[in-house]
């Protein structure tokens, strides 16, 4: 088969998600590779102008979040970023599921997407929430958490579209893990064109010596030093 043929559902279905498993358990976060053909990253960034696909645009130095823009999708998605999300879903939902029994909160995640953006809605949370940033030179994006009301999905990802190296340099994707009683951890997470990077919303569950603990995860980009960098971010819950 034309590896161009196979479905994004296909190719979520080939990932080993028992090794999805075992390194976000390890580090937080793990690397997806060459999930989105060129061509699909190149439409998702070419998006980014219109104005019809998004429902809100929001420069991060007026909110001292960074330097930099993004752009919430509205509803309907576009069939892509509706095919991830359901896609993606499912898997993560038994992670989510295992991480709350860990850390014994009482959450459970339903089966479906649908189902749980309808509890979302039913909580008043009925935005939209996957968003395309766009960075320029200098830009940055501090780091932080997504999270937009009561409820909250553990997981979230964010897929590169450009091409570090001849889109653009720097511009890292950063995550921070803080420990009880410790230093806090910092892991840049390398990502080419097409690739995706899972990680913990905002905190997720360590086995330490005398059981399960919690560490608190942020997030964010380091300074991109050339060119223009744009990225799909996909989190589950709805907002307010």
């Amino acid at each position: 088969m034309n590896k161009k043929n196979i479905s994004i559902t296909q190719r979520l279905e080939n990932i080993n998600w028992d090794s999805v498993i075992h390194q976000l358990s390890e580090f937080g976060c793990v690397r997806l590779n060459q999930i989105l053909f060129h061509d699909e990253c190149n439409y998702l960034a070419a998006l980014y102008p219109q104005s019809e696909p998004f429902r809100t645009h929001i420069h991060m130095a007026r909110y001292n979040f960074g330097k930099g823009e993004y752009k919430y999708f509205n509803y309907p998605l576009p069939a892509i970023i509706a095919e991830l999300r359901t896609g993606l879903y499912p898997k993560l939902a038994t992670i989510a599921n295992h991480w709350n029994e860990q850390l014994s909160i009482g959450v459970r995640y339903p089966a479906t997407h649908q189902a749980y953006l309808d509890i979302c809605h039913i909580a008043n949370q009925t935005r939209p929430t996957p968003l395309l940033l766009q960075y320029l030179e200098g830009d940055y994006n501090c780091l932080h958490q997504d999270l937009y009301g009561e409820l909250v999905f553990p997981l979230q990802v964010v897929f590169l579209l450009s091409e570090p190296g001849s889109d653009f340099s720097g511009g890292e994707f950063v995550l921070t893990e803080q420990r009880p009683r410790m230093q806090t951890r910092t892991e840049v997470v390398s990502l080419k064109k097409g690739d995706a990077a899972i990680f913990a919303v905002h905190h997720r569950p360590v086995q330490g010596t005398k059981g399960i603990y919690r560490v608190n995860i942020r997030h964010g980009i380091s300074k991109v030093r050339s060119g223009q960098r744009h990225a799909l971010g996909i989190i589950f819950h709805d907002a307010q």
